[in-house]
Parts: structure tokens; C-alpha cells; sequence
């Protein structure tokens, strides 16, 4: 998707902001909270405020007259507000200033100034607490941008003084973030730049390059998780940014067309409100339940389409400057010494990742040791002990191997067994195919008739995005395997220099001890605590081979391939 020039947002997204207002509009009457249950009075305050920020930003970013529906819901928002009941629960509940203010901003921002509500909201701020209280960065953030927009005076610290304690400003890890630090992120963004109208800058300020890469990172998790509602904050975030040119915005389009409703609704994400809430209600909850996500689809389309939103060019990504090589070698070291210690027959898969990875880094010597202790007490295995592992890690192992000239009876025997039965064969099945150009690449079939077998068909790629999904539920139930066979693909895939494999990469290499071993077992016996780094310390040295590899001079600091670009294979 590529929309540069204002005001040129397609007709299918300005649908998605028609439908959405409609659908919001003719349930206007759920934003009342004096006609709420009392439990349910705060969710209709709430409720209110959010709809009536979003009248007020079509008012601000779209200088035609507001159409039906928005002027309909502002003359509900108005109404309400008007209401003693309603404005004078500022002077009573000042903690709660930035749920009344909001609406007034709104208010003001359509051309409705009210000026006793404007004086309470003052008063408040005034008054020693609702605007002093400590509150978390962002929400500090919102309360300066309420203000701003109610045009209420202040002496509290700037934007720019806020900015270096946000998340967003401190390079998190994109595994990591839990839903509410991705509303931190976004919500930040929301405020630093208006809505799209001004551009933060200086030291204090966040680097645009690195905001876009992680807002596109987000964008591919939380697509493979069906969260519209995060879908659709990244989504206005990086219209906030200037962003038109994003591959990731185009997907994140076509996710949100696809799940909305006939009617405009966009169902929020599971948990969205508290079950007791909607007491059987299915009319309610089918309301409480859509209404935040169906607002922040039309605020997209809005940004999408404004005139007022400022258009720049992609900031450039960061630099890669993620070092594999040392803890790669440190790895190797560690688990070539190790693994001679057990049982070759069962530790194969971790002779042959460490052979490989030796490779990798171009020092085949790091295992020569190995491969000779392995080689020669595996001389008598049977068939079936190579049969068990698959011919992927038999290859490595071979390979490993022929790099010293070194030779294993028993596995000689088994390839040449394994060809020949191969070579009677008519086809094989796709999963079969890397086995036969693994063989081919090992001198055991010829290209021929390995083309013949295969129909010259290539190995299928694994998929990388549903993979990357499954990244911070990995990260969160500590398995590193798991992560690492992530991190491989991703990288045999063409993106070892993405946002997502860099983070993926940066956990992976936290967990490394000063001996090389990967992972923290916690438990604490001596064997349970060796066999658990081995196995993680295999898939780790694999996924950073893969890096390694295909990273190559891309890895190199300063060099003009070391960032990832919009164009990357993670989707």
C-alpha cells in the first residue's frame, strides 16, 4: 500500500470509517451514563469520552462539515455533557480529571466551547492534585495533551521532558510486551505527535526508524493473534508517523476489512470487558464488547484520509549491530567439549549442530575432536540409530565429517543403503524432498535423477509468519528450543536482519552463561541441569549459525544492508 498524497485513502477504507460511525451512532443511547446500571455507569463514561475524542478529531483533521452520523453522536456527547450530573463529578473525583476533560477537548474542538464546563476543568487542574498526582509516562503524556487541547495553562513539565521514560523511547524487546506496554507504545505516539499533526524531534524525542520497525513488528503479532483493536492502534500509529509506504500497513488494511461487520461493528479482542458486566445482556455486551475496536477502525480511516496529517518519507531502519559470532563460538566450544561426555547415539542431533555451526564460522577445527570420538564409537550403529535422526542432521554430521576426512563404517553403509533404496523409487513426497537433495548434495544420487524423483520441485520454505506469532508465548514459557527453531527459520527465510528475529536473537543471547551454555534450567541437579543446556544449547547454536550465515557482511555496522527493510519475508 503506498498512499502519499493526501487525502487519497481508498474507497474501501473510507467504508470502514462509514460504517463504523453509523453502527456507533445508532447506539448513541449506550453512551448516556444517567441511563446506565450503576454497574455499568464508569464503562458508559468511558465509553463516552473515547466517542467523543474521535468526533473531535474528524472536527480537527477533516474541515468539512461533520456528516450525519458524527453529528449526531455530537449532539448526544454535547447534551450529556451539559448535564450537572455529569461536569460536576470533576470537583468530586479529581483523579478521574482526564475522563471528563477529554470530553470537553472534544467539545472545543467541534466548535461547542462551554465556558462553566471549561472553569471547573480549570479549577481542578489547579487544585493542587488532579493534574499533580505521579502517573506511569504515557498516561503523563495524555494528561499534557488534554490540556493542550482544552487550551487550559500549565506549569507541569513538557512532552519533551516526559519522552526519554516511555517505553517506546527505551528500545524494548518486541517479544516481551505484554497487550497493555503495546497500548503504552501507541498511546505515546498518539500524543507526541497530535494525532499526526506535528513531528517530535530532538534528543529527548524517539527514533522514528526505530518506532516504525517495531510498530511493524507489533503489526505482524498481533495479526497472527486476531487482535483488531492492537491491529488497528499500530495501524493509526504509523499513519501518526507519516507512514504510507508500509508493507505491513497494507496487510494490517486487509485484516481489518476482512473481520469487519456487515454493519461496522470490529469485535474487540477476548476479555475485552469483565463477563459480569453484561449480566446476560446479549444486545449490551454485543455493544461493550466492539464499540472501543470498531472506534479505533474508524480513526484509521480517518488519519487515512485527512488532508491535515503530515506525509514524510520512510525513516530509515537502524543499523543491525547484533554480534553472533563470539557467543556462537563460545556455544560451539562448549557443547563439542560437553556432548563427548554422553551417549553418541542419542546425542547425535548435538554433534552434528555443533559441526555444523563450526562451519558457519569458518573454523571446522572447533569440533574435529568430536567428530573423531563420535565417529569412531558410533563404527558398529545400527541402521536403524542414523534412521532415527533424519537425514537432516545425518547430513550435517557427514558433512562435519568429510571436512577432516574423516569416515564412520557404520554410516557409510547406511547412506549407501538409504541412496539405493531411494533410487528405486518413481517420486517422493514433498516432505521427502530435502532428504533427496541432501543425498544429491552429499554425492549419493545424482542431480538427475534427483530432479527426477522430485519433479525439480525445491524444499517447501517453512512458513514465517505463523511461526513468528508463536515468538512471545515461546519467550514467555521460557522455550528456548522453541524460540531457536523460530529464529532458524526466519532467518533461512530472508529475515535474519527483521525487528522480530533481532529481539528473538537479543533473548537468546541473554540466557548464555560465561561457559558458553545456553539456558537457565533452575532446578538443581548436576544432570538434569547438563542434559537441559545440551538440548538447548543444540537448538541455539543451529539458530545462530543460520544468523551468522545469513547476515554475513549485512551484520556489519554502518553497512547500508544492515537494517531490515519494509520489504522483509516476515508476514
Amino acid at each position: 500500500m503506498d498512499t502519499t498524497q493526501p487525502g487519497d485513502g481508498s474507497a474501501q477504507r473510507r467504508a470502514v470509517e462509514s460504517r463504523a460511525i453509523a453502527w456507533l451512532a445508532a447506539r448513541r443511547d449506550l453512551l448516556d451514563p444517567a441511563h446506565a446500571a450503576p454497574d455499568r455507569v464508569l464503562f458508559a463514561r468511558k465509553a463516552l469520552l473515547e466517542t467523543a475524542f474521535l468526533v473531535g478529531l474528524r472536527a480537527r483533521l477533516d474541515p468539512a462539515p461533520l456528516e450525519d452520523d458524527y453529528a449526531a453522536l455530537l449532539d448526544t456527547i454535547e447534551d450529556i455533557a451539559a448535564r450537572p450530573s455529569y461536569r460536576e463529578l470533576i470537583a468530586r473525583d479529581e483523579a478521574a480529571l482526564l475522563l471528563y476533560a477529554g470530553t470537553y477537548a472534544a467539545l472545543r474542538l467541534c466548535g461547542r466551547e462551554d465556558p462553566e464546563f471549561r472553569t471547573i476543568i480549570q479549577q481542578a487542574a489547579a487544585g493542587g492534585y488532579a493534574a499533580v498526582f505521579e502517573r506511569i509516562p504515557y498516561r503523563q503524556l495524555d494528561l499534557l495533551h488534554t490540556l493542550e487541547l482544552c487550551g487550559i495553562p500549565h506549569t507541569l513539565p513538557s512532552m519533551a521532558d516526559v519522552l526519554p521514560f516511555t517505553l517506546l523511547h527505551n528500545s524494548p524487546n518486541a517479544l516481551k510486551l505484554a497487550d497493555r506496554d503495546i497500548y503504552a507504545l501507541t498511546h505515546t505516539i498518539f500524543y507526541a505527535t497530535d494525532f499526526g499533526l506535528r513531528r517530535p524531534h530532538g534528543p529527548r524525542s524517539f527514533d522514528p526508524g526505530a518506532a516504525v520497525e517495531l510498530l511493524e513488528a507489533l503489526l505482524v503479532l498481533t495479526r497472527s493473534q486476531g487482535n483488531a483493536d492492537l491491529v488497528g492502534e499500530l495501524l493509526c500509529c504509523l499513519l501518526c508517523l507519516g507512514v504510507r509506504d508500509s508493507e505491513e500497513a497494507g496487510r494490517a488494511w486487509e485484516f481489518l476489512l476482512s473481520v469487519q461487520e456487515a454493519e461496522g461493528r470490529v469485535n474487540g479482542p477476548e476479555g475485552v470487558i469483565h463477563p459480569g458486566l453484561t449480566d446476560g445482556d446479549d444486545a449490551y455486551r454485543h455493544w461493550a464488547t466492539g464499540y472501543h475496536t470498531t472506534i479505533v477502525a474508524a480513526l484509521a480511516a480517518l488519519l487515512d484520509r485527512s488532508p491535515k496529517v503530515l506525509r514524510t518519507a520512510r525513516p530509515a531502519a537502524p543499523e543491525c549491530r547484533q554480534e553472533v559470532r563470539q557467543p556462537l563460538r563460545r556455544a560451539v566450544e562448549w557443547l563439542a567439549s560437553t556432548v563427548r561426555r554422553h551417549d553418541p547415539a542419542r546425542w547425535l542431533p548435538a554433534a552434528a549442530a555443533a559441526a555444523h555451526a563450526a562451519q558457519a564460522l569458518g573454523e571446522p577445527e572447533l569440533t574435529r575432536p568430536l567428530l573423531l570420538d563420535f565417529s569412531e564409537r558410533l563404527a558398529d550403529a545400527d541402521d536403524a540409530v542414523w534412521q532415527a535422526h533424519g537425514m537432516e542432521v545425518v547430513g550435517a554430521f557427514v558433512s562435519g565429517l568429510r571436512e577432516h576426512g574423516i569416515t564412520c563404517v557404520s554410516l557409510d553403509r547406511f547412506l549407501k543403503s538409504t541412496a539405493a533404496a531411494v533410487e528405486l523409487l518413481d517420486t517422493v513426497p514433498p516432505q521427502a524432498v530435502p532428504s533427496v537433495q541432501r543425498l544429491a548434495g552429499l554425492g549419493l544420487l545424482s542431480p538427475r535423477r534427483a530432479a527426477a524423483l522430485t519433479g525439480g520441485a525445491a524444499a517447501p520454505p517453512a512458513p514465517p509468519e505463523p511461526a513468528a506469532g508463536d515468538l512471545p508465548e515461546a519467550w514467555k514459557n521460557y522455550h528456548l528450543g522453541q524460540v531457536a527453531g523460530i529464529v532458524r527459520d526466519l532467518a533461512r527465510s530472508g529475515a535474519a536482519t527483521h525487528r522480530l528475529t533481532r529481539d528473538a536473537v537479543g533473548f537468546l543471547l541473554a540466557q548464555q552463561s560465561p561457559c558458553g551454555a545456553f539456558g537457565r534450567p533452575a532446578c538443581d541437579d548436576p544432570e538434569d541441569r547438563e542434559r537441559a543446556m545440551l538440548s538447548w544449547t543444540q537448538s541455539t547454536v543451529t539458530a545462530l549459525a543460520a544468523v551468522h550465515m545469513a547476515r554475513g557482511p549485512a551484520a556489519t555496522p554502518g553497512s547500508a544492508s544492515a537494517s531490515s527493510g519494509a520489504g522483509s519475508p516476515v508476514r
